[in-house]
């Protein structure tokens, strides 16, 4: 490896593992070694991780619906094949592979890590991966923040569902993970946004920008406002039936959690007007760069809900689980306990 400090990458760092699925009591802070970058990866110093909804599901082994068979096998059927934790990072570069051209030591990147690890003091991820720089407004913690649900929402709403100006969008779950960025992401694509949160979070979920809002514990989904181009359904509280009622003609429905009953839907699209689209995000460093590019721009701003040091990763897992969060919850790795 080339390093511009060599002599102050230690041989062993604090990581996060689970050894089963479980509960979030499963996670444990071992100390591991550190790993050393192939020639096409980079090394880097972890600053800042998060904990998501995917990090929480693959602690668990809890897949949703029909995604748990094929899930099971790709990441270990009765236990995981891989006891690394985490996939949100944010960090500088201490080291690159002699094969690396896009960064170079002393960078300060962030991204997603797809083989897991980054709730550890240091990660190798390939160079072509998706990683970018960060944004000078960010500071480590909301890097770490904006890769997960910063992803989801702009590729659902710009992708898929190509919002536009003057188009209606209903977000449900604002004030969680995917939806805090789906809200001012609308927003900035030009639609008026509504956004379904607890009633504990409505001025929240208003400040980030939401033209109306529902407290879905106290207006029941028949009161909810119809006439609506897009829906992104962000923590399963909607039944296809249900989104039809409230869709325009044309209107899209796109629920981040499905099993048999919107697959169902979606297979009787082609005989419908309002219709169920099924999709999953693609991890990819230009859509990372398109956020940077957004960030930059003022459209939007990570928003951090909680912060835990690296030995309270049991908590923030909890936490997540609850499906109760407000913003992004970070793992403040290189912060003493």
């Amino acid at each position: 490896m080339t390093s511009a400090q060599p002599t102050q990458i230690p041989q062993e760092m604090p990581a996060l593992v689970r050894r089963r699925y479980g509960p979030p009591e499963v996670v444990m802070l071992e100390t591991r070694p550190v790993p050393r970058p192939k020639r096409n990866e980079v090394l880097l110093r972890v600053h800042a991780a998060s904990v998501n909804t995917a990090d929480w599901r693959l602690r668990a082994g809890a897949f949703p619906g029909i995604l748990a068979v094929p899930a099971r096998a790709m990441f270990g059927i009765l236990r995981p094949r891989n006891p690394y934790i985490g996939t949100e990072f944010a960090g500088e570069v201490v080291a690159v592979g002699q094969d690396v051209s896009r960064f170079r030591p002393g960078d300060r990147v962030f991204g997603i890590a797809q083989a897991g690890g980054a709730s550890a003091g240091y990660l190798a991820v390939p160079q072509d991966g998706p990683i970018a720089e960060i944004p000078a407004r960010l500071d480590y913690a909301q890097a770490a923040a904006l890769p997960f649900g910063g992803l989801c929402a702009l590729c659902f709403l710009a992708d898929f569902a190509r919002l536009g100006a003057a188009q209606r969008l209903l977000v449900i779950g604002a004030s969680g993970g995917v939806g805090i960025y789906a809200v001012q992401i609308g927003k900035a694509l030009g639609a008026e946004v509504t956004g379904v949160c607890g009633s504990a979070n409505i001025d929240f979920i208003r400040d980030l920008g939401a033209d109306h809002q529902i407290a879905h514990d106290l207006v029941r989904q028949d009161a909810w406002p119809g006439g609506q181009d897009v829906i992104l359904d962000t923590i399963g509280l909607l039944a296809p039936t249900a989104a039809r009622r409230l869709l325009a003609p044309g209107g899209q429905f796109f629920p981040l959690n499905f099993g048999l009953r919107e697959f169902g839907a979606a297979f009787a699209n082609p005989f419908r007007a309002r219709k169920t689209r099924i999709a999953t995000s693609p991890d990819r460093a230009e859509d990372l760069q398109r956020l940077v590019q957004m960030v930059e721009a003022g459209q939007f701003t990570p928003v951090i809900g909680h912060r835990f040091a690296l030995a309270q990763a049991q908590d923030a897992h909890r936490l997540v689980e609850t499906r109760h969060r407000r913003g992004a919850v970070v793992l403040d790795v290189s912060a003493p306990d």
